[in-house]
């Protein structure tokens, strides 16, 4: 049911300090198994976070839209192996899933692209490079926003992405400030190890969501899952939220009830980061009624 890391790394605990609105949060997704690095892959050294103040909202009238149209959407599958090496389906199923979930929830299926990063039967493969390219393709199509979901195995230098290697936070930092800039970007990184992308991405307007602490595993990445536990929680907390701050809370409690009922220790605890530009923003985007 946990998922192994392949390979043992050394790393300090992180402390993050969160602003009010900023949630402790989610769980699920992988480990690592043994890979060559993406250029870049190297852990933060970050020892904190400091969230800045909210600021009073950026249009005079106090008015945002309140809705995701024109948001660009990526939800990458980033392994499709458990720690043996033995091929599952449970990233493959999430991405799936989570693509139908995002547009019930009010994004526009043309905004969504959902990539998996798994060989094909003749051991071809969408690489690194083409999927880098097919995000910033719908990022600059819809450009009100951005969320970025991944789903993999991880370890404390970064997530599995794809058969090339590694994507560690410094790196996936850059990647992002290329796709969406400054806009309200949502980050999602289900992974074991995962809270280590929280210290570098953390930005002003940034939401960042992972399945779990920075020196934990997560749960759900074994042959006999349907989902990493994480993604399980996503997706049944995107019915019933009304935004992505009850999104994190939601998945969090559903998270720590699974983990609790599963006796499955130590917990994940998951994380949330909410940059003072999004604590402002994010309780006047709501998503879709069920």
């Amino acid at each position: 049911m946990r998922c192994r890391l392949w390979l043992s790394f050394g790393f300090a605990a992180v402390f993050l300090a969160v602003a009010p609105m900023a949630l402790a949060q989610s769980t699920g997704a992988g480990d690592t198994p043994a890979t060559t690095a993406v250029p870049d892959a190297s852990m933060s050294d970050w020892d904190s976070v400091t969230v800045e103040q909210a600021s009073p909202p950026p249009n005079a009238s106090g008015a945002i839209a309140n809705e995701f149209e024109d948001w660009a959407v990526a939800v990458i599958a980033g392994d499709w192996r458990s720690s043996q090496g033995v091929p599952i389906a449970a990233f493959e199923n999430s991405r799936r899933d989570l693509n139908a979930a995002f547009q019930r929830a009010g994004f526009d299926a043309a905004n969504i692209t959902a990539l998996s990063l798994a060989p094909n039967a003749d051991g071809s493969s969408l690489g690194s490079q083409r999927a880098f390219a097919a995000i910033e393709a719908v990022a600059r199509r819809a450009t009100a926003g951005c969320l970025l979901y991944f789903t993999s195995h991880g370890s404390p230098a970064g997530i599995v992405f794809g058969p090339e290697g590694m994507i560690g936070p410094p790196y996936m930092d850059r990647l992002i400030d290329s796709w969406c800039g400054t806009r309200p970007t949502v980050v999602i990184v289900s992974a074991c190890f995962s809270g280590v992308f929280v210290p570098a991405l953390a930005q002003t307007n940034r939401m960042v969501m992972t399945a779990a602490r920075r020196d934990r595993s997560s749960f759900g990445c074994s042959e006999d899952d349907t989902y990493p536990y994480f993604d399980a929680c996503v997706l049944e907390s995107l019915d019933h939220a009304v935004d992505f701050l009850g999104l994190s809370q939601r998945t969090t409690a559903c998270v720590n009830r699974r983990e609790r009922e599963g006796g499955l220790r130590p917990p994940s605890e998951p994380q949330t980061y909410v940059g003072a530009q999004m604590q402002t923003l994010l309780p006047f985007l709501r998503f879709a009624s069920p």
